[in-house]
């Protein structure tokens, strides 16, 4: 069970607060909006300073073991978790293919504001995991895309064209790019660089996670009232218990690879989220005629705000009961 506690903690923080905001307001058929180009901005904000702070740390920390093990454990979990879900999908939904191996791709690629709310929770905590954790949640991004669209198109099927144009979009699109870049400026700058940006990468990520939350409780609820028809019980309770599944396998994992609690429980978080960033910009491309109104309202309607409300607590106190 969760501590209760921890768990009142991180439901009463003020970034979990505004995404509460924005659902009550879209709900109440509130006018209240966020213009795209500043939800864009701060979606790389976030992706910056998350990046940035990992690598400082990472740098700190060496080229040690650990990292080599998480990031070989989050690859392998990508990779996989589309395979397992789309093994599940068929057996409890019917949906197209070009739906079914999306909602997968969603489930096996991560959630960068989960990894957020998720570390800032285990800080709390007393259980900070390492900084490159960050390049962790990086390699996740794209596997699940790959491994998805092997799926869905089969290897080596397709136009060359538009293959290359979705490999293009899952290794030097904006998330990756901002991701994995900033990481390698923090770790080449180390702590001197940190003592120059401290503000802009320290104070200033709260005030932009609760801006950033608020939106997405708007989109999340809004998508709800306009895409919740097409969410039958299977897929909705695909997006409760695979999460369930998949944190349960990166647990397991974790434990027997050795990573340290506050590490494999920041592991357990990302396998436990879903994609509605990466995996949507891939798709569009990839699968036009998978339907949007299915695979992103279950990772932002469903599967979020549960991480964000039980999730998260219940996978760090899993993680701090198995391995400490």
């Amino acid at each position: 069970m969760p501590d209760l506690t921890a768990s009142l903690a991180l439901l009463t923080s003020p970034a979990i607060l505004f995404f509460f905001v924005g659902a009550a307001a879209a709900f109440a058929r509130s006018d209240l909006t966020i213009p795209e180009p500043v939800t864009k901005a701060l979606s790389l904000y976030l992706m910056l300073c998350i990046g940035f702070k990992g690598g400082v740390e990472a740098r700190a920390a060496g080229l040690q073991g650990d990292f080599l093990v998480a990031g070989a454990i989050g690859i392998a979990l990508s990779a996989l978790l589309p395979i397992l879900a789309v093994a599940i999908l068929r057996r409890t939904t019917r949906l197209d293919r070009p739906t079914l191996c999306a909602l997968a791709a969603t489930y096996g690629s991560v959630s960068v504001v989960t990894f957020a709310a998720g570390q800032q929770h285990l800080e709390t905590l007393g259980l900070t995991p390492g900084g490159y954790m960050a390049a962790v949640l990086a390699l996740m991004e794209t596997p699940a895309i790959l491994t998805a669209l092997i799926l869905l198109n089969g290897a080596g099927r397709g136009e060359p064209g538009r293959r290359r144009a979705i490999l293009r979009e899952v290794f030097v699109g904006a998330a990756s790019v901002m991701l994995m870049g900033s990481f390698f400026v923090g770790a080449l700058s180390g702590e001197a660089g940190l003592a120059r940006l401290e503000v802009f990468v320290g104070p200033l990520f709260q005030g932009a996670l609760c801006f950033f939350l608020l939106d997405l409780g708007l989109t999340a609820a809004r998508r709800l009232m306009e895409g919740g028809r097409k969410l039958s019980t299977g897929v909705v309770a695909f997006a409760l218990g695979f999460p369930l599944l998949s944190a349960a396998l990166a647990l397991a994992v974790s434990r027997l690879a050795g990573l340290e609690v506050g590490n494999a429980a920041l592991m357990t978080i990302l396998a436990a989220s879903a994609s509605y960033i990466a995996v949507p910009a891939a798709m569009r491309l990839a699968a036009p005629k998978a339907d949007p109104g299915v695979f992103v309202t279950a990772s932002l309607a469903v599967t979020f705000p549960f991480n964000l409300t039980i999730g998260i607590a219940l996978y760090s106190a899993a993680a701090t009961w198995i391995i400490r």
